[in-house]
């Protein structure tokens, strides 16, 4: 299953590299793009939920990983969700 990572700019401008267990974020953001941040953290729980039953379906259980990286995001987002008008910005894709 091809993994990959993704290197976001967070509200503040300090960066993050992000982990998923399937390409399928490709499908939810875009390099260069920038989102409000309830909607990262909502297109990312999304995506983040789908990799993760593609591992349950080929390997019988969930990503750990992806859920904890969808844990991570979350709790970043509260600390930015009280600044007016926050955003993330997905700077590029990183493929092994």
């Amino acid at each position: 299953m091809p993994e990959i990572r993704f290197q976001i700019e967070l509200p503040d401008g300090s960066q993050e590299v992000c982990y998923s267990p399937s390409l399928v974020v490709r499908q939810y953001f875009e390099e260069g793009s920038e989102y409000p941040l309830t909607d990262f953290v909502e297109r990312s729980r999304t995506a983040l939920n789908i990799a993760s039953d593609r591992v349950k379906a080929k390997y019988g259980f969930s990503c750990s990983l992806a859920i904890g990286q969808l844990r991570q995001i979350e709790t970043m987002a509260t600390k930015y969700a009280k600044l007016p008008d926050p955003k993330v910005r997905l700077i590029r894709f990183i493929e092994n």
